[in-house]
């Protein structure tokens, strides 16, 4: 599954990158996937963030 972050909906809570930061990162204020981690959807820590975002910016996609 991939993971994806949409910017345009993002505000910045940094809650992915404390959830899981294996996988995400904090730049320019935004969330973002690392380089080469946007196959880690199957991820229990990826999935937690996605819940828990709260702008809902985390997208989980097959």
């Amino acid at each position: 599954m991939k993971v994806s972050v949409d910017r345009g909906v993002c505000y910045g809570s940094a809650e992915c990158a404390h959830r899981a930061p294996s996988v995400f990162a904090f730049e320019d204020g935004y969330g973002v996937v690392r380089p080469g981690r946007d196959k880690a959807g199957e991820d229990p820590q990826v999935r937690e963030a996605a819940e828990k975002c709260p702008s809902q910016a985390i997208v989980l996609t097959e």
